[in-house]
């Protein structure tokens, strides 16, 4: 059973939901953890999850989930997931904690992509799904915010030391998010008759003492500049202690970072490049974009007008050498590059992709990369200039200046590889697709 992926609606932001709350581990826990499962059948809608997750895949139904859970028990947990085979993609995860541990229940909630709470109901009947939890498990603090924000704003630790976070919590107001559960000690930290006078689209106070606030009536608009003045209002009235001009300064830099760039690469590097963003946090990938547009490769300095004569005894006895190293290169990575086995243009970008996502030369030691990596390396390039763009290998005893001849230039793809393997930048720089653009530019 697949489930959909959040990649495979492409990189797009999504609204996130973290809910911790204490549940009672000493009753029938089913019994216990109905109303979660019947809020989210009432109010997910579109986002209802088709999937659950324990050792194995099932279709949803309230059995497949104890089952699952059951399944995953240990001594102290128990955790399970829950998707969708179809848009919008959905990745939930429920979690419980069993003495001697404290007693928690915790639900993260991913729905891609955020453009679906453009919807004024959609939006409603999450809020509504949050407060119905709320009143049966009681929280310290929960919040529901598109990711990319709450990644540019530091959450889950706004700063502090990770150990200290743990031990401290939502302590004080850190962040207002679209969507938020403020619990009774947050409450009284602040002040009931403050809290509850917060400018914000929505401020209610719950049966158990906790007040739900949110800041505007669709998640997908938080990064207007409407929805950032209120949320900056917000803060700083629940945060007196905070200037309101250097908030929404930091409010409008942050939706500035989330502004679309458009795509303007290197068109030697541009199928390379363009991989590239989508390994970063969805905060950071608009800057990424224009970082790379910026960037500009220099030259391939790996050639020769005319070619060194070769200097060896046997040419045909190295070329084989060539094909062994090609070979043995191809065997070591065929399986994490499957393209290579096809040796074609697009193979030299996946390989490039493959060793910058890796980090190789800096995850790696030199001397061994030194010693084998690049070698091999050289020598499939080699042969792909060989193979594909009708060049001849012209042999050299010394590695780094064996040649391959194409047309009116003699190329050095040893010397090459050695250059690319020096660092993760270096990867970019003196790229396997670039030098193979360039030389192809010479075939006859």
């Amino acid at each position: 059973m697949k489930v959909l992926e959040f990649q495979d609606l492409g990189v797009a932001d999504r609204l996130r939901l973290s809910f911790e709350g204490g549940f009672n581990s000493h009753t029938d826990l089913q019994a216990e953890l109905e109303p979660i499962f019947h809020a989210l059948e009432v109010y997910a809608g579109k986002w209802m999850p088709d999937v659950v997750e324990g050792k194995r895949r099932r279709k949803y139904s309230r059995a497949a989930v104890w089952k699952a859970l059951e399944e995953e028990r240990d001594e102290t947990s128990s955790a399970i997931g829950l998707y969708r085979t179809r848009a919008p993609a959905l990745d939930m995860t429920l979690r419980l904690w069993f003495p001697p541990l404290p007693q928690r229940l915790n639900v993260w909630i991913g729905v891609q992509p955020m453009s679906f709470f453009t919807d004024t109901e959609n939006c409603r009947a999450f809020v509504d799904m949050v407060r119905a939890w709320v009143g049966r498990y009681p929280v310290a603090y929960a919040m529901a915010n598109g990711l990319a924000d709450s990644q540019m704003s530091g959450a889950p630790y706004f700063g502090r030391e990770e150990r200290a976070a743990r031990r401290d919590g939502f302590d004080k107001i850190y962040e207002v998010c679209w969507l938020n559960v403020f619990g009774p000690n947050l409450v009284e930290s602040v002040g009931r008759e403050r809290m509850l006078s917060t400018p914000a689209h929505l401020v209610e106070e719950l049966p158990n003492g906790s007040i739900l606030l949110v800041l505007w009536p669709t998640a997908a608009e938080f990064a207007s500049e409407e929805a950032r003045v209120v949320q900056a209002r917000a803060h700083v009235h629940l945060r007196p202690d905070l200037d309101f001009d250097t908030v929404l300064r930091t409010l409008r830099e942050r939706s500035a970072a989330l502004v679309p760039v458009e795509p303007r690469f290197h068109p030697d590097l541009a199928p390379l490049l363009s991989r590239l963003p989508d390994e970063f946090a969805i905060s950071e990938r608009q800057r990424k974009i224009a970082e790379l547009n910026a960037f500009r490769p220099p030259e391939p300095e790996e050639w020769l007008p005319v070619p060194l004569p070769s200097d060896v005894e046997n040419p045909e006895r190295v070329r084989s050498y060539y094909e062994d190293l090609s070979e043995s290169f191809v065997a070591a990575l065929h399986t994490k590059v499957p393209s290579i086995m096809e040796e074609t243009p697009e193979s030299l970008t996946d390989l490039d992709f493959y060793f910058w996502r890796e980090n190789f030369p800096e995850r790696y030691k030199q001397e061994l990369i030194d010693e084998h990596t690049a070698p091999a390396l050289g020598a499939y390039l080699g042969g792909m200039l060989v193979r594909r763009l009708g060049g001849t290998w012209v042999p050299r005893l010394k590695l780094e200046e064996s040649q391959v001849r194409v047309g009116k230039r003699v190329w050095l793809p040893f010397l090459r590889a050695r250059r690319y393997m020096q660092s993760r930048q270096s990867l970019l720089d003196y790229s396997l697709t670039q030098f193979f653009r360039e030389a192809e530019r010479y075939r006859p």
